[in-house]
C-alpha cells in the first residue's frame, strides 16, 4: 500500500490553541491514516507544531495535562516581557506595511522551542489517542491566523543515502547558526541527494554527530533578534525573561534584579506544582527532577534536542520529491560553548516511505 498524504486547514480559536489533528483526519478521510503503521505529521509553522509521541502520551494520559506543561513555558517566557524580537522598529528585514501587522510573539517562538515542540514528528497508529497540534500564537489583535498542517501515512521508512557536513562556527560560546545559509549549500546537497534516489515520499533527518556536546537543533525562524539576543539571552539565564515580567508587574524601575529572579522562580516552581498535580506525579522523582532544573544550566531547563526532520513529498510537483518547508522556517544549531576546531558536525539522513 502507497503512502498517501493530506493537507487541513485548521483555524485557531484563540492565542494558545490545541487541536486533535487526528481527529480532524478522522472526519475529513475516515480511517484512512489509521490503516498504516505510521503517520506523519507536519507544521509549516515556527510557532505551532507536535510534541513526540512519547512524551505527549505521558502528558494526555491524564485529561488536564497538557494545558499545565504549556503553562510552564508561558510561565518561563511571558507574553510583552521585553523581547527584541518585538520591537519592530528594529526589525529592518520587514517593510513598513508589514511592521504594523506582524505579530508581537517573541515568547512563542522561545515556548516552542524550549518545550520541544517539533515541526515535524512521526507517530505510531496502534497507539490510540489524540494527536494534538499546539498553537501558540493562533490569534493576532482577536482575529485568528492560517494554519495548515500535513499528515503522511506510510508503514515503513528506509534509510536510501547519507551525508556529513562540516558547520563553522565561531569561538562565541553562545552562537545560533542557520543551516539554510546559502554558504553551507545544504539546500543544494538536499536536493541532489533527493533527486539521486528518486524519493517521492519520505523524510529527511539532521542529527548532531555522536561526538557533539553543547549544542542542539531546532526549526525555527532565524530572525536575528530573535536568535542572536532573545534566544542568548536565554541560554546565559533561562529565567531572564520571567523575572523581566516581575519587574514590569511591580511597576518599579527601581526592583531590585535579585528580588526579580526570586519572584520568577517562586512563580515556577507554582507552575511546576501545578503540573505535577495534573499528572498525578507530586510525590514522584519526576518533580524532583523539574524542580533541580531550576539549578541546572539553560541547557537542561530547555528541551535541546539533537535532530530534526523535514517533510520530502512531490505534493507540489508529481513524481518529483521536494523539500518542504514553511516560509519562515530553517532549521537552526545552537550552542552554547565553543565548538573545538570551529565547527561542528551535523550527518544528513534521507529515508524514504513505504
Amino acid at each position: 500500500m502507497a503512502p498517501i498524504e493530506a493537507a487541513l486547514d485548521i483555524r485557531p480559536r484563540a492565542r494558545i490553541d490545541i487541536v486533535d489533528v487526528r481527529a480532524m483526519a478522522a472526519a475529513t478521510h475516515g480511517d484512512a491514516f489509521d490503516r498504516f503503521e505510521r503517520c506523519l505529521y507536519v507544521s509549516p509553522h515556527t510557532t505551532a507544531g507536535y510534541l513526540p509521541q512519547s512524551l505527549a502520551t505521558r502528558l494526555t494520559t491524564r485529561r488536564a495535562g497538557l494545558e499545565p506543561y504549556l503553562h510552564l513555558f508561558q510561565t518561563v517566557f511571558p507574553a510583552g516581557a521585553g523581547y527584541q524580537h518585538d520591537n519592530l522598529d528594529l526589525r529592518t528585514e520587514l517593510p513598513p506595511e508589514q511592521r504594523r501587522v506582524e505579530p508581537i510573539n517573541g515568547d512563542s517562538h522561545l515556548a516552542f522551542m524550549a518545550a520541544g515542540l517539533h515541526t515535524c514528528v512521526s507517530y505510531r497508529t496502534e497507539r490510540a489517542g489524540p494527536v494534538y497540534f499546539v498553537d501558540l500564537d493562533g490569534a493576532f489583535e482577536g482575529t485568528p491566523r492560517k494554519r495548515v498542517t500535513r499528515l503522511v501515512g506510510y508503514n515503513q521508512e528506509i534509510e536510501v543515502g547519507r551525508a556529513t557536513m562540516q558547520v563553522p562556527v565561531s569561538n562565541h560560546p553562545i552562537e545560533a547558526v542557520s543551516l539554510k545559509d546559502p554558504s553551507l549549500g545544504l539546500t543544494e546537497r538536499l536536493n541532489a541527494l533527493i533527486r539521486e534516489h528518486g524519493v517521492t515520499k519520505g523524510r529527511v533527518r539532521l542529527e548532531l554527530a555522536q561526538d557533539e556536546r553543547y549544542a542542539s537543533l531546532t526549526i525555527n525562524e532565524y530572525e536575528t533578534l530573535l536568535m542572536q539576543h532573545d534566544l542568548a539571552d536565554v541560554l546565559r539565564n533561562p529565567l531572564k525573561f520571567a523575572a523581566q515580567k516581575a519587574r514590569h508587574a511591580w511597576r518599579d524601575p527601581l526592583a531590585v534584579p535579585v528580588k526579580a529572579m526570586e519572584y520568577a522562580k517562586y512563580d515556577l516552581v507554582r507552575a511546576v506544582n501545578k503540573l505535577m498535580d495534573a499528572l498525578g506525579l507530586s510525590s514522584s522523582r519526576l518533580e524532583f527532577a523539574l524542580a533541580r532544573a531550576l539549578e541546572v544550566p539553560a541547557s537542561r531547563l530547555l528541551r535541546m534536542r539533537r535532530s530534526v526532520n523535514l517533510l520530502v513529498s512531490d505534493a507540489g510537483s508529481t513524481g518529483k520529491g521536494a523539500m518542504v518547508e514553511g516560509t519562515f522556517q530553517a532549521p537552526i544549531m545552537v550552542q552554547w560553548r565553543p565548538a573545538v576546531a570551529g565547527q561542528r558536525k551535523v550527518e544528513v539522513v534521507l529515508s524514504r516511505f513505504l
